[in-house]
């Protein structure tokens, strides 16, 4: 029985690498992924960024194109047949062990990756990088720059693996369990990762033609809350108390919501956390009731003429 290892630091990392994270991962292996992704009016390129600045022998993971392309909503889950064929091409397997990190400001994107393997089954451990590229760096380890297969000491191409995927539709919601779960007197409570601004409808939405505000019985965690000014997160007293003031009981079922699927997978890490630190537990028994509305505001908000109520 595999516990679940939410996070790993820079120092234990950097242990498991030194030898050099090489492209043809052995099967059990750890693979470690730039998940980076930058909201479109800022018009930045996360892959270019990585080709820039990255830890030595990393894959970059686009949430944008791992996607659902059928739908216009953003970087919406992939069926497990996409999934697979992606993961696979980057050379994991269902035992490596994928480390996750953000060189964003955020580790939002980090987190989303994080759910999605979840979200498909991943047997092996999967793990954040605490702190981010921003950490490792003040860590003192090094990064490399150029595009991949021209760097010294790292191994292109990479041999593909063969992934199966497995969906798990209890960490998932869709707008239509959204509203069922309306219409049944919040069986789950619905926790908000956006800012308190948009929450509350004071601060408009950064997609243009979408109403802020809130669904109704909902409660404002703002994910910036769980964090502690460094990209990692809360830890003890601090976190359970942070999920405390806004209304949440970590033993109850809950979904996860934001603008678009990805800061809400930060405060879905964050009851995790605090979850293991009552009781350690594999990810099957720490998320057990936990799922993330993967549409999240820019799907619920878009569809007020099938039902879904605004209330600021």
């Amino acid at each position: 029985m595999q516990f679940a290892r939410p996070l790993v630091t820079p120092s234990w990392l950097n242990s498991v690498s030194r030898a050099g994270l090489k492209a043809t991962a052995q099967p059990g292996s750890v693979v470690v992924l730039d998940g980076t992704w930058h909201m479109p009016f800022l018009k930045r390129d996360a892959r270019a960024e990585w080709e820039q600045k990255r830890i030595k022998g990393s894959r970059f993971f686009d949430i944008d194109t791992v996607a659902d392309k059928t739908t216009t909503l953003p970087h919406m889950l992939p069926s497990a047949d996409v999934f697979a064929e992606h993961v696979g091409a980057m050379g994991i397997s269902n035992d490596s062990h994928v480390v996750i990190y953000d060189a964003a400001q955020s580790i939002g994107a980090a987190a989303r990756v994080l759910w999605t393997f979840r979200v498909f089954g991943h047997q092996g451990g999967v793990s954040i990088l605490e702190g981010g590229l921003g950490r490792w760096e003040r860590e003192g380890f090094d990064v490399v720059s150029g595009k991949p297969g021209t760097v010294e000491g790292e191994e292109y191409p990479i041999e593909p693996k063969k992934y199966v995927a497995k969906f798990n539709a209890n960490l998932v919601k869709s707008f239509d369990q959204i509203l069922e779960n309306l219409n049944a007197q919040q069986k789950h409570l619905v926790v908000d990762a956006r800012p308190a601004g948009r929450f509350l409808g004071i601060d408009p939405e950064p997609r243009p033609g979408l109403s802020s505000g809130h669904m109704p019985n909902s409660v404002s965690l703002p994910h910036s809350k769980l964090l502690d000014g460094t990209n990692g997160f809360l830890r003890g007293k601090e976190l359970t108390k942070a999920l405390a003031d806004a209304g949440i009981n970590i033993s109850a079922p809950s979904i996860h919501s934001c603008g678009s699927g990805v800061n809400a997978s930060i405060t879905w890490v964050g009851e995790i956390l605090a979850r293991s630190e009552i009781k350690s537990g594999t990810w099957e028994e720490l998320e057990e009731g936990l799922s993330v509305y993967d549409g999240s505001w820019t799907e619920y908000a878009g569809r007020v003429t099938d039902g879904a109520k605004i209330e600021k």
